[in-house]
């Protein structure tokens, strides 16, 4: 078997993991930030209330979408975590205190929903995150090591997962790993077992070359070592190699056609900002939410007298269903007065940017960041505007 082409390995971190989780805050200018990981982004009616509670109570009044669909809260005051980890307890938002910051799970949009895929991977989230929780070696992973979960629509397998599986027919799953393609091919039900395996590899490579790297591809030959320790008797067969899809520049927008004759509504959530109101709006019209890594919101199982009305009551709210929209193409890190390192409120200058028709680069997809870190940047092709003390710097690829 020929080997994938490999990414050259990044630099090793030299610095404590401090990723934030729901326990493990991070002290941003505006008061404390905590991240909720959100396995394959579905959330009930009851946790979206427990959400919005908390932001309005312990928070700024916000819900911030990641590009990981978790979410993040703003704006804590010291010791809320306490508070805040009780009541994610009592939803269900953080079944592990050990384990809460490695739950960076991505799963294909309307997965089992509609059609695209080969099958439906929401077996796949729940098995992989009771398996994370279950293992105490796992908790040893880092907080930015990513799992993607694509059920062959293609939709997040490039999205720069450490560890993956990918569908390639209803019988027969690709385990990626950073990325590219292992040519290892478990059956659809060994799959969760050998990507918990790949995970478990990753930390023994890191240990064996004495690095700390937060990530697999940070690895010298990572993709390689790693599938090299997995083995082939525990996966099945190796396969020609495929090349992995690259992720989608936008995700799906506006009204999907579910299999069993429902609708799933989708829509953008501008610059990934969800109010406590909305958050509760969204409890209101459905059993179960999907977050996706678009900053995006999907409504599903809705009755077809019921989709209208929905549509209309999350427009009035600022949520965008029309793909056309220039707020599809905009992404900013949080910027002052979040960020004590920013040198522009950008998600206000990028906001009257959109409303004024004046985005540069003729429009294009862009990240507006606060400083030369540019934090929060999507993956693919973007359009850089970095903020300068002379003003802003576009920077087209």
């Amino acid at each position: 078997m020929s080997s994938p082409a490999l990414p050259a390995a990044a630099p090793s971190r030299d610095r404590v993991d401090a990723c934030p989780g729901a326990l493990q805050t991070h002290a941003a200018a505006d008061g404390g930030l905590a991240r909720v990981r959100v396995p394959g982004g579905t959330l009930s009616a009851g946790q979206l209330r427990t959400l919005a509670a908390a932001a309005r109570e312990l928070g700024d009044g916000y819900l911030e979408l990641t590009s990981r669909g978790n979410l993040q809260l703003r704006g804590l005051a010291p010791g809320a975590e306490t508070s805040l980890g009780a009541r994610l307890a009592d939803a269900g938002l953080l079944p592990s205190d050990t384990h809460e910051r490695v739950r960076n799970v991505l799963a294909s949009t309307l997965s089992g929903r509609t059609g695209d895929g080969h099958l439906d991977v929401r077996p796949w989230v729940r098995d992989l995150d009771a398996g994370l929780r279950a293992d105490p070696v796992l908790a040893g992973l880092p907080g930015r090591f990513l799992a993607t979960l694509d059920d062959g629509r293609g939709d997040v397998a490039g999205l720069g997962g450490d560890v993956g599986l990918l569908a390639l027919s209803p019988g027969s799953v690709a385990l990626t790993l950073a990325g590219t393609d292992s040519g290892l091919r478990p059956r659809p039900g060994d799959a969760v077992a050998l990507a918990l395996a790949a995970a478990r590899a990753f930390l023994a490579e890191r240990a064996a070359q004495g690095s700390s790297a937060w990530r697999l591809a940070e690895l010298t030959d990572g993709p390689a070592r790693v599938a090299a320790r997995l083995g082939e008797g525990r996966v099945g067969h190796h396969g020609p190699l495929v090349p992995v899809p690259s992720a989608p520049l936008t995700g799906p927008v506006g009204a999907a056609g579910q299999l069993d004759g429902r609708t799933a509504l989708i829509g953008v959530v501008p610059l990934g900002r969800l109010t406590a109101d909305q958050a509760d709006l969204l409890a209101r019209l459905a059993a179960e939410v999907q977050l996706t890594p678009w900053r995006s919101v999907v409504v599903p199982d809705l009755a077809e007298d019921a989709v209208d009305d929905a549509a209309v009551d999350l427009f009035r709210t600022g949520m965008v269903f029309d793909e056309a929209s220039p707020w599809l193409q905009v992404t900013t890190c949080a910027g002052r007065p979040g960020c004590a390192k920013s040198l522009a409120d950008v998600r206000a200058d990028a906001t009257a940017a959109v409303r004024a028709g004046t985005l540069p680069a003729g429009g294009a997809r862009q990240h507006w960041a606060g400083c030369e870190r540019r934090c929060g940047r999507p993956q693919g092709g973007v359009v850089d505007v970095v903020a300068t003390p002379a003003g802003y710097r576009v920077e087209e690829d």
